[in-house]
This record gives C-alpha cells, structure tokens and sequence, in this order.
C-alpha cells in the first residue's frame, strides 16, 4: 500500500477487465437468523468524520455508485471525498488504521473478482492504492484494522478471513468458515455466516457471525493460534432466541457490538460493549423492532451507536445510557447516520446525484438542512 504507482493507472488492468456478472456469496453454509445491514454507514476518526452512501441511478444497468464522505474534525462542512480510478458498483467498505488514517475497500462489481484497496492519510485529498487479492464479504464490518500493529483484517465473500502484515501488505489466510465451526468454539455456536470483523483493544483479531445454537452470541477471539467464543452472556430470557451479531467495531479502547436476537417480527437489538476483548461485557436494554427491520448502523465517537429501521425511524445508545434514545422520524432518502461536530446527528440523505445533510440535536422533534452537495456521477461508465 505504499507504492507509488498513481491510483488509476495500477487499477486500470482491474476495470478494463470487468464485464457483466456477480459476485460471489458465502457457499456451503445456512443462512443466519439475520443479515448485516446496508454497506452505507458512517465512522469517526481523530481528524474527521467519513460515511458512505450509494448513489446514482439503477444497480440493475451498474449506474449505481458508492460515494464517500469526509466532514474534517473542526468543520461543519462535508465533502466528496471517494479514491479515484476504481468503479465503485460492488460498494465501499471502511476501516480506520492509525491515527487519521482511513482504508478504503472497493466490493467486487460486474466481473472483478478481487477487491483494490486506498488508503489516506489526509482526510481523503490523496489516496495511495493496494490490493486484495479476494472478494470482500458484502458487510459495513468486512474490513478492520489495527490502528497500533497497522495490520489488516479482511472477511471474504467465501466465508474466509484473511489478515495482512503492517500497512495493509502480503495478505495471507487467516481462517475459513470450515475451520473455526469444526472447532470447540465453532461447535458451541452452531457457525452461520460470518458478519463482521474486528481488532480488540490488544490487537487480537475477532470475528462476528450468526450462531445457530439458541442464545449464544457468536463473537470470536483469536489468541494463542486457537479461536475462542468470546460473546456475552445474555439474559436467561434469550436462552431460546437465534442471535446473529450485525455488527463488531472497535474505537477508543471499546469494542462495540450490535445484536439481532429472536425471529421477526419480534426481533430485538441489543448493543454490547467490552473493554478487554470480550472477557466482559455491558448490554444495552433491548431495542424492539416492530415489525420493522434494521436497515443501517452507524457507530459515533467512542461507545456510540446509531441503528436506521425500514419504518423511517432511528435510535441511538451509549455504553453509559439506560435507554434508547428515538430520532426524529429520518428525512426521506436518508441512507446513514454520522455523528454531529456539535453533538446530536446528521442525517445523510440521498436523491439520485445530491445528498443533503441534515442536522437534529440533542432532544430536538425535526431535522434542519445543513448543506447540500452535487455529486458528478459519470452514468454509463461501467457498464
């Protein structure tokens, strides 16, 4: 990820190969009670605040583009801020690296069946380019970092989890799905797909999935060569309940994770988070989603959490609060959350080509427009 070799030039090879098709899914494995939410989503860095939203037109003719957002830490002012040179149909994927560092993941689309990576330093203005050799899984939480190692770490659309050295270089294999449910920890979970991947405060690698053994939370750990299930214990309550977790991040020193519990329409989330790699943890209260399902989520600063629902409707939690806290009912189009330079959230919605941000603080009933930006999307180019 360190060469020099301009970013449209070393992809170019990429597009000019890519032609009509799919991408690969997980094989060979049953569904999980529940599915991660939308790859839009939004996250928080020392020197600023980045999201990603789909836009355009059709994913049916590829005039569907994946953009990304940087708001830089002092501004209140978002802007274009997508690496160069990679068509972005299949979707972006984000993790932090250290400190103001960003990597960006490009989905396979049409036929490529790799992911090229880019990473900045400087809040988007420039990109240096890198490559997995592989297909990143289609979830917010398919890529991670560890800020202090620089290692990488990647969950496949095979199932499969590759981790990279510092920098993001000489990818290598790390797990795959048929390893870790033959082992003692996989067995205890009944393994579904996995959903999403972590570092842990120490820089221990970890990975989310569904379990379908009732009640069991599937969050492993990976230490001394060998995975343990490291998920918290749930009320007795849901000792019947299939559990898929959405979403595992860590920021700050705190790992956060989301949880779908139960089937719909009763499904619940809860929210959970550990300071020391899942030795333990502190639950939220849970969310019911009333007949709604969840569509999008969203992490702050620190222990912060923000889930968009199908109904319009959006909730956000921290470590510290007894409850959820409801959102004004979302602006239409809205497709992520991000939190706001002056605490509450923008809501980041999208019509066709323009995405308009809007601002709710703290105990606020309505969302006030706060800026307004055209995007130039280039319709027909990867078709």
């Amino acid at each position: 990820m360190n060469r020099r070799t301009p970013l449209v030039s070393l992809l170019a090879v990429t597009l000019l190969t890519a032609g009509c098709g799919g991408t690969a899914s997980q094989t060979g494995m049953q569904p999980s009670p529940a599915t991660p939410p939308s790859l839009a989503t939004s996250l928080v860095t020392t020197t600023g605040t980045w999201a990603v939203a789909v836009m355009g037109g059709s994913a049916a003719n590829h005039n569907n583009f994946w953009q990304l957002f940087v708001r830089p830490t002092g501004s209140s002012a978002w802007r274009l801020a997508t690496p160069p040179g990679v068509a972005s149909n299949g979707g972006l994927v984000l993790a932090r690296l250290s400190v103001g560092s960003v990597l960006a993941g490009f989905r396979p689309s049409q036929d490529l069946s790799y992911s090229p990576l880019a990473t900045s330093k400087n809040n988007g203005k420039a990109w240096s380019p890198g490559l997995l050799d592989a297909a990143l899984a289609d979830s917010p939480g398919a890529l991670a970092a560890d800020p202090a190692s620089g290692h990488g770490l990647a969950l496949l659309s095979d199932g499969t989890a590759d981790i990279s050295g510092p920098g993001g270089m000489a990818w290598t294999r790390l797990a795959t799905h048929q390893s870790i449910a033959a082992s003692p920890a996989g067995t205890r979970c009944g393994l579904g797909s996995f959903t999403a991947a972590a570092f842990s405060p120490s820089g221990q690698p970890m990975l989310a999935a569904g379990c379908h053994r009732p009640g069991t939370a599937g969050i492993f750990s990976h230490t001394s060569g060998s995975w343990r299930l490291t998920g918290p214990e749930l009320p007795t309550g849901y000792a019947h309940q299939p559990i898929t977790v959405l979403r595992l991040t860590t920021t700050g020193g705190i790992t956060t994770a989301l949880l779908a519990v139960g089937n719909a329409p009763a499904t619940r989330l809860l929210a959970a988070w550990s300071t020391d790699g899942g030795t333990r943890w502190s639950l939220s209260p849970a969310l019911p989603l009333d007949h709604a399902t969840l569509t999008a989520a969203s992490c702050g600063p620190g222990s912060g959490l923000a889930v968009i629902l199908s109904n319009h409707h959006a909730a956000t939690i921290t470590s510290s609060a007894d409850s959820w806290l409801e959102l004004p009912v979302l602006p239409p189009g809205t497709a992520t959350l991000a939190a706001s330079p002056s605490a509450g959230w923008n809501a980041l919605a999208v019509d066709g080509t323009q995405l308009t941000v809007w601002q709710a603080g703290p105990g606020a009933r309505s969302w006030s427009s706060e800026q307004v930006i055209k995007v130039p999307v280039q319709f027909g180019s990867s078709g």
